[in-house]
């Protein structure tokens, strides 16, 4: 019998829900879902709109539809079958796991690697295991919500665990946090530093070799999401350490993922050193309680580094790219923030307008996202251009044709 609390309580739910989504409506703000038909490419075909250029997708490389990377992942499943069936520790660890993981540590540099099913989770898994009491994580105010999360969950989880964060790419707010924390009485075990390598929404890049100058004078460990970065970065797309000629081992920790330019599926992992991938495994709870990484996944990703690691050419084809990308969406009329990064982000400020000129772009037949609040703060909405080594100098005229015609409608 259903009780009157309970009535009560989803009478709430249903009208305070009804009234957020009404507004979303109203005020141009809502969010559609678009079907994709086919393969992720330079262009893909869209339910409704027939082929159109892709301007939205992680596939920096254009690895996700090669056909190696497509014909491993069927290997993979016809030998292994569709699932794991189990999380790594019980029966859920396969020899492609195992055969990725060295591809990733010797891909980065470092001791070893540990996949997850995606980055977030890897990510979630990194502080509430490594962290104990006395620890501080230091962080860059621009980070991807996994990282904060990660670091509200550590705290949650391991009590006594402190966080801050640092104006964004600030070495001054950095030595202060730094500084402070040397002073805290509640501050005795590890000071961590994490930070994007590219950040996602802004397209620039951390300054990783002042960042390790400062973790070294203070005897912090840092850590590196570069998720967007790996692939992209460097003189052979190993990530932001290359671009600036770092070594992997000058990164304690990384984070990163296999959906974007490592073959643009699904999954993530942690790399560092043995003994923290070795903590990992025996204590992390989103190993401990979630499926391994799909088999076929595993399989596609690391024939995708492998071919990253073979024609490191596919790198420079990508920046050759987005230096064209970057004249023409300039020329075209729009101020686009300077980086040496593949995302290429159009400032509009508002978040229906974003999502109006992305509907627009769509009908022209370039298929580019407009993000507004909650994923970037009120008043920094964007149209986010995002550039691939899959597209030909054709996609890219397509793209600044129609953003042209745009600027024009505007005027």
């Amino acid at each position: 019998m259903t009780t009157t609390t309970e009535t009560t309580g989803r009478e709430v739910f249903a009208k305070r829900t009804d009234e957020v989504l009404r507004n979303l409506v109203d005020t141009g703000q809502y969010k559609k879902l678009q079907m994709i038909e086919g393969p992720m490419d330079a262009t893909t075909k869209l339910r409704g709109y027939g082929e159109v250029g892709c301007f939205c997708s992680n596939n920096y490389l254009g690895l996700a539809n090669h056909p190696e990377v497509v014909k491993a992942g069927i290997e993979g499943i016809e030998k292994y079958g569709a699932g794991t069936a189990s999380v790594r520790f019980i029966c859920g660890t396969f020899e492609p796991h195992q055969q990725l993981e060295k591809t990733i540590a010797k891909f980065l540099d470092v001791e070893a690697a540990y996949t997850f099913v995606s980055c977030w989770t890897a990510t979630e898994a990194l502080f509430p295991t490594l962290c104990e009491p006395g620890d501080i994580i230091i962080s860059d105010e621009l980070n991807h919500a996994c990282i904060i999360d990660s670091m509200r969950l550590a705290t949650v989880i391991k009590k006594g665990v402190q966080k801050t964060v640092y104006k964004h790419s600030n070495m001054g707010s950095l030595r202060e946090a730094l500084e402070k924390a040397t002073k805290n009485p509640l501050v005795n075990g590890v000071m961590w530093v994490v930070t994007d390598g590219v950040f996602s929404m802004e397209g620039d890049i951390a300054k990783l070799p002042e960042i390790k100058e400062l973790c070294d004078e203070y005897g912090a460990m840092l850590a590196v999401d570069d998720s967007h970065g790996t692939g992209v970065m460097g003189e052979t797309g190993r990530g932001t350490h290359e671009h600036y000629g770092m070594a992997g081992k000058d990164i304690d920790f990384y984070t990163g993922t296999l959906g974007k330019a490592l073959g643009g599926g699904a999954g993530g992992y942690l790399a560092g050193s043995k003994r923290g991938m070795e903590m990992i495994v025996q204590r992390a709870r989103p190993t401990l309680f979630t499926n391994a990484l799909p088999v076929t996944v595993a399989c596609s990703a690391n024939k995708a580094i492998e071919i990253l690691m073979n024609e490191p050419q596919r790198v420079q084809k990508l920046r050759d790219n987005v230096a064209y990308a970057r004249k023409g969406i300039s020329e075209a009329g729009f101020e686009v923030l300077e980086s040496p990064t593949a995302i290429c982000p159009i400032i509009v400020h508002d978040t229906a307008k974003a999502i109006a000129m992305s509907k627009r772009l769509l009908e022209l037949g370039v298929y580019v996202i407009g993000f507004g609040f909650p994923v970037v703060p009120e008043g920094t909405a964007r149209l986010r251009v995002q550039i691939s080594a899959a597209h030909e100098t054709e996609h890219l005229d397509k793209l600044i044709d129609c953003l042209i015609k745009l600027k024009a409608e505007q005027e």
